[in-house]
C-alpha cells in the first residue's frame, strides 16, 4: 500500500496510514479491521455499500447521525481537537484520492478543529 492509500480513509473520516498503531503495526486499519464490529459507523457504511460517510444521503448534517455523533465520538473530538465533520466534508468535496493524499502529505489522521 502507499502512503495514501484510500483504503486507509477509515468509515468516518480518520486516515489511519497516519496513526500510531497503524504505523506500528499493531492495527490494520479501518477497512481491515475485522474485530471492530463495535463501531457502528463502520457497520453502517460497509451495509450501505459507502467507504466513508461523506456518501450517506440519509442526513442533511453528518451530526444528526446518533453513530457518528454520539457521546464517545464528541469525547474523542473534545479531547483531540478533532473535526470528522470536517475530515467528511472534504472527502466529499474534493474525493477520497485527494483526501488520502493530503492526509498522507501533511501526516494527518484527522484534521483539527479551529
Amino acid at each position: 500500500m502507499s502512503d495514501s492509500d484510500t483504503a486507509l480513509v477509515s468509515a468516518c473520516g480518520l486516515y489511519c496510514g497516519n496513526c500510531h498503531k497503524y504505523r506500528k503495526g499493531s492495527c490494520p486499519g479501518c477497512a481491515e479491521n475485522d474485530k471492530a464490529s463495535w463501531c457502528q459507523i463502520r457497520g453502517c457504511v460497509a451495509q450501505r455499500g459507502l467507504s466513508t460517510c461523506s456518501g450517506c444521503q440519509d442526513f442533511e448534517d453528518v451530526d444528526e447521525c446518533r453513530k457518528f455523533n454520539n457521546f464517545v465520538s464528541r469525547l474523542f473530538s473534545f479531547i483531540f481537537r478533532s473535526d470528522r465533520k470536517a475530515s467528511l466534508k472534504m472527502i466529499g468535496e474534493v474525493g477520497l484520492p485527494e483526501y488520502a493524499r493530503k492526509m498522507a502529505e501533511e501526516k494527518l489522521v484527522v484534521l483539527k478543529r479551529r
